[in-house]
């Protein structure tokens, strides 16, 4: 809930929406490097490749613990409450997490930026930007939603990753199955989990760490949409549910948009 103290804070501080709804619609461009890595940190951070394994391996999982459930492939009347279902799943969580997205960058535009910051370098910096809601307590309120983030986002971050290299080394995977059945499996969730936590103890700014993972995310994403959008056209892998033509557009074109910007970045970096 801390991380609507964001949306808070917008509305009571004063932003120019006009200013605000026309950029976002008509974005003013700068062709310079530390501009176009924010794009691409922005776009990592919204389509990270995790996103490409644990919803899918979840899906995955349910289907082979529950003995009534079967592939729709087998069960193709079953497909239209099934996909409808995972749609609102989608759907639902994807708009939530971008509307919180949009305000923190309102937000922080609206006190940090006006102010003359735009280096943020530590936490507490960043928690200035709930100080005009949260007074002497806003970095409580930022560590509460960090605590809070953090706690849902490592587990999916390190079972993403394990079901990942799973899948790839054809170990035995799933949350469902007992440790003594997948030791290399949690293992590695383990590990990312331990890895996270040593970071901690390094003289890493967490600020750029987390800055710098999130344009890698980017990075990384961009041959998976591709590998992913193939895919998902050929009959052969995915029967009679092959990508709607609306879906298969709208893929196709944040697949060249995370490409494009993927690609200027390395040229402006180059330049």
């Amino acid at each position: 809930m801390s991380l609507f103290a964001y949306v808070a804070v917008a509305l009571i501080v004063q932003v120019p929406w006009g200013e605000v709804g026309y950029n976002t619609i008509v974005p003013h461009i700068l062709w310079q490097t530390d501009y176009i890595v924010v794009i691409v940190a922005v776009l990592g951070t919204t389509i990270s490749p995790y996103l490409f394994f644990w919803q899918a391996s979840e899906e995955a999982e349910d289907e082979r613990i529950d003995p009534m459930a079967h592939p729709l492939i087998e069960r193709p009347r079953e497909a239209a409450s099934e996909i409808r279902r995972i749609e609102i799943d989608t759907y639902v969580g994807m708009g939530l997490s971008n509307l919180v997205a949009f305000f923190i960058i309102v937000t922080t535009a609206a006190t940090l930026h006006a102010h003359g910051v735009t280096d943020v370098q530590t936490s507490e910096q960043a928690a200035e930007a709930l100080r005009p809601i949260a007074g002497e307590f806003a970095f409580l309120v930022f560590a509460l939603g960090i605590l809070g983030t953090g706690l849902l986002a490592v587990p999916v971050l390190a079972g993403s990753s394990a079901y990942a290299l799973a899948e790839a080394m054809q170990w035995q995977a799933g949350l469902s199955r007992a440790p003594q059945d997948a030791r290399r499996f949690y293992a590695t969730i383990v590990a990312g989990t331990v890895i996270g936590i040593g970071i901690n103890f390094v003289n890493i700014d967490p600020i750029k760490a987390l800055f710098w993972t999130a344009v890698i995310n980017g990075i990384v994403a961009v041959p998976l949409m591709i590998v992913m959008m193939i895919m998902t056209m050929q009959p052969k892998v995915m029967g009679r549910f092959t990508l709607p033509r609306p879906l298969w557009a709208v893929g196709w074109v944040s697949t060249a948009a995370m490409a494009f910007a993927v690609a200027i970045m390395f040229a402006t970096w180059g330049g």
